[in-house]
């Protein structure tokens, strides 16, 4: 017997409120449904534009790769613009597949779906219950509305329209509905034509599972999310802008939403029946509570800006695990994860990855390279395929009225200008969603070259962004100052941006009191977030804790500030709660390598070797290229478990290529120990280029790339297994990649700056203050920097005993780099002549 399984999409559903519904009782399909099933999150992308998602959810690849870049297209004649379609996807979907394969599918609402393709099965597109609010007014079926076509005609008289929505469906969504003053307040229009809409999908959906025979299926509802949209600004607690009688009037019609859709999910899971698998998921979810936006900012689809970035995922029948929360799923995983159910292998070139955790018995996932390359019929228009113009003025007013588009302009060459601006500019979006830096920054440079109907401070702070990732902080701020010339009017609050550039060049004080001065007034969690970020880099953790927390209550399910906190306490010496709150960030993003790693870190400081080992490797797995430290940390615990050898020396172990680095403040004898080792054998990395003076008459050592080691430190290969002098300022510049024996000169620091001065030709006995706090400062960052790198041992040598009494420190170098040296030589190097600007007591 054949698997069947149903696909059930609930656009904007949110567990923030379904949560508490579920509670009181009132979503039993739902409930029933979690109650023999798994749950969990469900995480969006970047843009979160429906139809860009859901074409990824149908397709397992990202936008870039499967093509569909938001709601409207550029018509293929050039003459015009039109709702988006599926000719402009470039891949082949779950459908597609299972008609390969030799399953029957049923689709119904999929968002976009229209024209309709020849799969073996019927496909109700979404043209099909697309209707205007005026009652006069039918919009005629087009030929490609369904497939078969004479499906058509079997299901038109399903199709529900506004005026039929009457006084008792009002009245049970909205009590006091007979108060509003129709003539001003447009509420119930939008009403009646959301519900009529999805009474239409529910209807069709309804009919193909009664009626004919169906492998897999899969349905879409935009209820919630259009509710959301009309009517979420009235949803409790009230905010102040918000009327109180359109409060007490609205107030329940979001709940009423998501009690309907429950509804109808009892009529699909009764004629389901117990023998299919069942899926529901949303593509994101929305904001309920304080981040709710009340005016619009006039921008791209703005009401996106009330996504929020986890959907829901709920899934339950004969093949799942019950009872169970899994985590760490994202839309690209449904498709590998039907795949998967259906026993095909997955294409390497998806981007989403199969849901084993919610499988009873899961089986190890089969691979090909790609179902693109695979010969045969995959119900797929050909590209010789003339279909229907859909014009379709009413999905496009609607499309106007959700605010996610903006009216085109009369010109029709300056509408496809926009429209095509527009999909670039998503393009680059869905690149900067992945990391892509490179491919996204192509794109933006070229929409900057736009002529002026285009608004360009979408590109600047989509490029601000990235500078601010690739730690380019003057590039961010020159593009800062560009969007403040362009938006002279201060419309755009740029504050949180402007924090994240101060705290990239080193002034978190600054960073602090702005964030401090724009807490007072509108506070949000990103503020106390960077605010945060701040403390951390002062290394004032209760603070960062305080600011963390504050950013908590605002957004409980943000995984990157659970991360962020659970590294703090850390620092603060709690590891339970930092385990906690790591666990937390990872149940929220299951591919989160910064939070496995930290999970690693407070789980070794508990004693917890086995599982930080643990955490440790799934850091390394998951992000191989980079995650250096975290196979510092699983070399290190390794040792830690194992038996010590005899030539380990203690914890004093050679490591094969390993770099010695020589360190310190400036003129803190570092030059000194670089000749020293030099004589005792270690070969130096230096260049030659700086001549011995009166200031340091035996050499400086130096490497002239070190200087330059923040922009480019791909050189440190070279050092391997030699000697090489970096100030201490710079060694948070290495690559991880390798394993550090760091010598740090510790000598007085009135020494230090006496020495400098009289190098300058300045006063050695004139000590400037600024420069004493600025060397007491950095030599306080690096205890913290050394217990950050698992890769780096360090051994602090004080620079008067080493001139004073040389051959116990000597000794300690040798035994610290665990290789033979010559210590004779080491010891007939030192001049204490040189020791000329001691402190005297």
């Amino acid at each position: 017997m054949k698997k069947k399984t149903l696909l059930i999409g609930w656009d904007a559903a949110d567990w923030k409120i379904i949560g508490p519904m579920l509670a009181q009782n009132e979503l039993p399909a739902l409930k029933k449904l979690i109650t023999k099933g798994v749950y969990g999150n469900m995480s969006t992308m970047n843009p979160p534009y429906s139809p860009m998602l859901w074409t990824s959810v149908a397709t397992g690849k990202t936008p870039d790769k499967h093509g569909i870049l938001g709601f409207i297209e550029v018509a293929p004649d050039r003459k015009g613009i039109r709702p988006v379609t599926t000719q402009n996807r470039k891949v082949r979907t779950i459908w597609n597949i299972l008609h390969h394969e030799g399953y029957r599918s049923n689709l119904v609402g999929w968002w976009p779906s229209f024209p309709a393709e020849p799969i073996n099965g019927h496909i109700v597109s979404d043209a099909f219950q697309k209707v205007t609010s005026d009652p006069r007014k039918i919009i005629p079926f087009k030929p490609e509305t369904t497939h078969p076509e004479e499906l058509l005609e079997a299901i038109k008289d399903l199709k529900v329209f506004p005026f039929e929505i009457n006084d008792e469906h009002i009245l049970t969504f909205a009590p006091k509905a007979a108060e509003i003053d129709q003539e001003k307040d447009k509420g119930l229009v939008s009403f009646s034509k959301i519900l009529a809409e999805n009474i239409s999908v529910h209807a069709a959906a309804t009919q193909l599972m009664r009626t004919t025979e169906w492998d897999f299926m899969a349905v879409y509802y935009d209820l919630i999310d259009h509710f959301c949209h009309a009517f979420m600004k009235f949803f409790p607690p009230k905010l102040n802008a918000v009327p109180q009688k359109q409060y007490d009037i609205y107030k329940d019609m979001i709940h009423g939403a998501y009690k309907f859709q429950d509804m109808m999910l009892a009529r699909l899971m009764e004629l389901a029946g117990d023998d299919t698998n069942i899926i529901i998921m949303s593509d994101h979810g929305y904001e309920s509570g304080n981040k709710r936006i009340l005016k619009m900012p006039k921008y791209q689809a703005a009401p996106s800006l009330e996504h929020r970035k986890f959907g829901i995922f709920v899934a339950a029948g004969p093949d799942i695990k019950q009872q169970e929360k899994v985590f760490g799923l994202s839309l690209i995983d449904i498709t590998p994860t039907l795949l998967h159910l259906f026993d095909l292998p997955i294409g390497k070139d998806m981007d989403g990855k199969p849901a084993l955790e919610i499988f009873k018995n899961p089986k190890t996932p089969t691979y090909i390279e790609s179902w693109e390359t695979v010969e045969g019929d995959f119900g797929e228009h050909t590209k010789s395929s003339e279909f229907s113009s859909l014009s379709d003025q009413e999905t496009m007013q609607q499309l106007i009225d959700l605010g996610y588009v903006d009216k085109p302009d009369e010109k029709i060459e300056t509408a496809i200008l926009k429209t095509e601006t527009d999909l670039k500019h998503n393009l680059a979006r869905v690149f900067l969603g992945k990391k892509d830096y490179e491919s996204a920054k192509e794109v933006l440079l070229e929409l900057l070259k736009s002529p002026k109907e285009i608004d360009l401070i979408p590109f600047y702070l989509d490029l601000i962004t990235i500078a601010i990732r690739e730690g380019d902080f003057k590039k961010a701020e020159k593009y800062l100052k560009t969007i403040r010339v362009i938006d002279s009017k201060l419309e755009l609050n740029t504050t949180v941006t402007e924090a994240k550039i101060l705290i990239g060049v080193g002034k978190f004080l600054e960073a602090i009191n702005l964030l401090s001065e724009a807490a007072k007034t509108k506070p949000n969690p990103e503020i106390f977030f960077q605010k945060a970020r701040a403390h951390v880099k002062l290394q004032q953790f209760e603070f960062a804790k305080n600011d963390f927390e504050t950013a908590l209550e605002f957004e409980q399910d943000n995984a990157r500030y659970h991360q962020a906190i659970a590294a703090v306490y850390i620092q603060l010496g709690d590891y339970e709660e930092a385990a906690d709150h790591a666990l937390t960030a990872i149940e929220l993003i299951k591919y989160f390598p910064k939070a496995h790693y930290t999970l690693g870190e407070a789980l070794e400081k508990m004693g917890d070797l086995a599982n930080a080992k643990i955490a440790f490797e799934t850091a390394a797995k998951l992000q191989p290229k980079t995650y250096h430290k975290a196979e510092k940390k699983i070399e290190n615990i390794d040792e830690q478990i194992g038996e010590i050898k005899l030539e380990d020396k203690a914890t004093f172990k050679h490591r094969e290529n390993q770099i010695t680095v020589v360190s310190g403040l400036p003129r803190s004898g570092t030059s000194m120990m670089m000749q020293l080792l030099s004589n005792g054998g270690l070969e130096a990395l230096i260049d030659g280029e700086r001549e011995a003076d009166v200031s340091n008459p035996k050499g400086y050592f130096e490497y002239k790339p070190v200087m330059s080691m923040h922009q480019d430190n791909s050189w440190l290969s070279e050092a391997q297994n030699k000697s090489v002098k970096i100030v201490a300022p710079l060694l948070k510049f290495i690559d991880r990649q390798f394993r550090y024996k760091v010598i740090f000169m510790n000598r007085d620091i009135h020494e230090i700056v006496r020495s400098q001065q009289k190098m300058i030709g300045k006063d050695p006995d004139t000590l400037p203050l600024h420069l004493l706090q600025a060397f007491q400062k950095q030599l306080q960052t690096i205890d913290f920097w050394k217990n950050n790198e698992p890769g780096v041992e360090i051994l602090f040598i004080n620079y008067k005993d080493m001139m004073t009494n040389p051959k116990p420190e000597i000794d300690k170098i040798c035994e610290f780099l665990g290789v033979e040296l010559d210590k004779e030589a080491m010891l007939n190097s030192i001049d204490t002549s040189l020791y000329r600007n001691r402190m005297t007591p």
